[in-house]
């Protein structure tokens, strides 16, 4: 049997190498704490929760949905980016939903790429953005993400000839994995950047307000590009509201791309179960205090996460953001971020992402999930000392 060379790419994956060690230390008996996935253990909020219940017994909510029955989602979509953001949008043509914001992700390199075109991508980057442009058959610049440049792309950095055959750029801030912030005027300098070479400016931006910092300001892309000449940007109800499970998400931006992605969209799926999108609504227009009490949580547990680390002698940066910790491995593991991970895993059951898996830039690095309590969080601390002095 043969299969679309497309595939080839995505046949590596070091995720799913650390599925079977993290099944090998189950098997050995070990109590597995899995920091290795950016999945909220926390619940939605009840009145979310209510939406989407008092939805299951409506007969006429159990159909498929085009479109136009996403109409109310999209107006509360709208409606939430201009109070946030102050930016005008108009929720029949500049709004789609979305089965998450990976989906938009993925799909989008569909509608902007023929075979052979480059997209520019971060790396260390998140791993989707990849996979949607080798399903297209485009190839990828990895665009250097740097310590000493705050995490940030260089554009000048670009070969010429690479910008050539470049139609897309997809950027992420606040960052998974190294969970930098950027601020406004680089947005502006992108989107100068992309007006000038032709490029899709796409911002992927599920972390907006898993900012610990009241003070830091973590700009919208469309603030950049008000008029949403090259820009499009994918958010997700999975972190601000803990929704990952329902997938429910939506694309707000340029109308022309908009436009695009639905067509592929319309080939591909009929959105999900209006009960979710109920839920969604209730999420956007509802009391946001909940919002501002997960990301107290995540505060205290990066806290008690980096605390501990320092105790133990590991140095790491406090994050300003997202729910993760991008440390740099010691020097002995500085190449080998796969073996410290894999190895860890096995003798302690501590589990988490290696460095390399987001890209080559990712190598001597370990991203860590707070999605545990404090205490379990030090207690996978103490574990990982002993890893290290073993």
């Amino acid at each position: 049997m043969q299969f679309a060379n497309r595939l080839e790419p995505l046949r590596s994956n070091v995720f799913a190498d650390m599925d079977n060690a993290k099944a090998k230390a189950k098997a050995a008996g070990l109590k597995v704490i899995d920091l290795s996935l950016g999945s909220s253990d926390l619940p939605p909020a009840p009145h979310i929760v209510e939406a989407i219940a008092s939805s299951l017994p409506d007969r006429n909510s159990h159909g498929y949905v085009l479109f136009h029955r996403t109409q109310a989602f999209r107006e509360a979509a709208a409606q939430w980016y201009h109070q946030r953001y102050g930016i005008a949008v108009d929720p029949q043509t500049e709004v789609l939903a979305l089965i998450g914001s990976q989906e938009g992700t993925a799909h989008l390199p569909l509608a902007v790429l023929n075979p052979g075109d480059f997209a520019l991508l971060m790396d260390p980057g998140y791993p989707s953005h990849a996979g949607g442009v080798y399903l297209a058959s485009g190839q990828i610049y990895g665009m250097p993400l740097r310590e000493e440049n705050g995490f940030l792309p260089v554009f000048e950095e670009i070969p010429p000839a690479v910008l050539n055959q470049a139609r897309m750029m997809v950027l992420s801030y606040p960052h998974n994995p190294t969970t930098a912030i950027a601020p406004l005027s680089f947005f502006q300098e992108a989107v100068a950047f992309c007006q000038q070479h032709q490029l899709v400016l796409v911002h992927d931006f599920p972390y907006a307000d898993l900012v610990f910092d009241a003070q830091i300001a973590v700009p919208s892309v469309l603030q950049a590009d008000p008029e949403k000449t090259v820009s499009i940007e994918f958010f997700t109800l999975s972190k601000s509201y803990n929704m990952g499970g329902l997938r429910v998400g939506y694309a707000i931006g340029n109308p022309e791309l908009i436009k695009a992605l639905r067509q592929v969209k319309a080939a591909v799926d009929f959105n999900q179960y209006q009960g979710i999108l109920t839920g969604a609504i209730a999420a956007l227009t509802g009391p946001q205090d909940t919002v501002g009490e997960m990301t107290s949580i995540f505060r205290n547990r990066r806290d008690a996460f980096v605390n501990a680390l320092h105790r133990i002698g590991w140095q790491v940066p406090m994050p300003e953001s997202t729910m993760y910790v991008w440390a740099k491995l010691p020097e002995q593991w500085a190449n080998n971020s796969i073996g410290f991970c894999t190895q860890m895993v096995e003798k302690t059951g501590i589990a988490a992402s290696p460095g390399s898996g987001f890209g080559k830039m990712g190598e001597g690095y370990v991203r860590f999930a707070l999605v545990w309590d404090p205490p379990v969080l030090e207690e996978a601390v103490e574990r990982i000392a002993q890893f290290l002095n073993s």
